[in-house]
């Protein structure tokens, strides 16, 4: 591995953070805001820090490999989180760990928050936490390449290493054009949402905010009720539309553009998850009616946007459903596990894996009755070979491990067992709002600070999906004469 390569890269990508950081400094300006020096000190930390980088490395002269990839990735969601916590700690909003904290939540999409009270903060500030979602829910990584595209073909392995989902390999030469084309549909998607938000009577920047955090499936909002704050089923539904079609893989729209909107419809793991939303959505509402009472259009409306927000892992609450009978709560639990799409801004665990998985263990049970019987499992159309399949597996299982490790580190910190699994199958799956301690009403303020640092790599891992983190814990894979 060449490590100047990743220096330079790493150098470019601090750059763009600091350009990213611009836009909350002219609303500070527009607003007269005391946040204006935090802004300021975090550009300057940002294009000194990227400067200091590329000055130590150079740049890549014929093509990045597959460890320089995961390297950049990997170290570069790291490098960034730190630089955009700087607006929250120098401003004197948050501490260095709750800036860390509210920095990944952002970039990974998780939406948790350890701000108590957010209608006190700057315009600034609130854009700054929207924004974070915007540029980690399509990925650092894979907008950064849509903008600055320079760096050949090796640039596969860093769009492989953020991508979500089992995904067949994709033909080099195109990498750059399908990032510029996920980019644009990501574009157009917010910026109608926050013309739609603006129809339904949302200020300018509000509108702006909640566009960020829906397209991105986040879940920041600018007020502490989150979307309840409205009360407004017309913004509820507009919002849950947009969840809906946010927690669908995005390379489905750049196909449907080139090709028409039937393959929308063909979609084998798209209908899925609209099916396992309305099912959901139906089994909440006969609970909310049958066991607590409710009328029949409230408990429909509640439960289709919960339904919509913890399924696309984007954690927006319009109830709290905290007090929801247990039955329910539980298929929220199960919606947080299983997440969105491949290829889409939704976390957990993907409904293309689920529907492989059960593929996979009836074709193993039919196999058993039936020796000699070779597997094949199809889905959309497309066989998946055994190496995919395998991967499918072992991806099963580190997730489910590392939902147990850190559900074990909370409990050992002091966390009641329920509320840490809540909170652990949450941040994995990018989701946000928990159960108990951390429900749809509470923040994560009150967690020890252990704690704390354990679920900023939950995020970290869930959102890149465990093993381009974990590479970087094996001595060999910093080894020069390796790989």
């Amino acid at each position: 591995m060449d490590f100047k390569v990743v220096l330079f890269v790493l150098g470019k990508l601090a750059l763009a953070c600091g350009l990213g950081l611009i836009a909350p400094v002219l609303t500070a300006l527009y607003y007269s805001e005391s946040s204006i020096p935090a802004f300021l000190t975090a550009i300057a930390v940002c294009f000194i820090w990227g400067q200091l980088l590329i000055r130590r490395g150079h740049r890549p002269v014929d093509t990045l490999s597959v460890r320089e990839g995961i390297a950049i990735t990997s170290l570069g969601w790291i490098m960034v989180t730190f630089l955009g916590m700087i607006p929250y700690a120098a401003g004197g909003y948050l501490t260095v760990l709750d800036g860390i904290f509210e920095c990944i939540s952002g970039l990974s999409g998780t939406g948790a928050t350890v701000i108590r009270d957010l209608e006190i903060l700057p315009q600034s500030i609130l854009l700054w936490r929207s924004l974070t979602h915007w540029f980690g829910g399509l990925g650092i990584v894979v907008i950064f390449i849509a903008l600055f595209p320079q760096f050949g073909r090796g640039i596969v392995h860093m769009f492989n290493a953020e991508s979500t989902g089992p995904t067949a390999e994709r033909s080099l030469p195109r990498i750059k054009e399908m990032a510029r084309a996920l980019f644009t549909v990501y574009t157009v998607f917010t910026a109608v949402a926050a013309i739609v938000y603006m129809a339904c009577g949302m200020p300018f920047l509000v509108a702006l905010e909640h566009s960020f955090s829906t397209i991105a499936t986040g879940g920041f909002s600018s007020y502490n009720n989150s979307v309840a704050h409205f009360d407004s089923p017309r913004i509820e539904g507009w919002i849950t539309f947009f969840m809906i079609i946010s927690s669908a893989n995005f390379g489905m729209y750049v196909a449907a553009w080139k090709r028409g909107f039937s393959i929308i419809l063909q979609d084998t793991e798209f209908r899925a998850y609209v099916g396992i939303v309305g099912a959901s959505t139906l089994l909440m509402t006969l609970n909310l009616i049958l066991q607590s009472g409710w009328d029949g259009e409230a408990a429909l409306r509640a439960a289709v946007f919960q339904a919509a927000s913890i399924s696309s892992s984007t954690g927006f609450v319009s109830s709290d459903f905290e007090q929801w009978p247990s039955f329910s709560k539980l298929i929220l639990l199960l919606l947080m596990f299983i997440g969105g799409c491949a290829g889409s801004t939704a976390g957990g665990l993907k409904v293309t894996r689920v529907i492989l998985l059960c593929k996979t263990v009836r074709a193993i049970i039919r196999r058993k009755i039936h020796p000699q019987m070779m597997i094949h499992v199809r889905s959309n159309g497309d066989e998946f070979s055994e190496d995919i399949l395998y991967g499918v597996g072992r991806f099963f299982f580190v997730y489910v491990m590392l939902n147990v490790l850190w559900t074990t580190i909370l409990i050992l910190d002091g966390i009641p067992v329920f509320d840490a699994v809540g909170l652990s199958i949450s941040t994995m799956g990018s989701c946000g709002p928990g159960f108990g301690l951390f429900g749809a009403t509470s923040t994560c303020a009150d967690l020890p600070s252990f704690s704390k640092g354990a679920i900023c790599f939950s995020m970290l891992m869930g959102r890149l999906e465990s093993f381009t983190v974990l590479a970087l814990l094996m001595p060999s894979f910093w080894r020069k004469n390796t790989w």
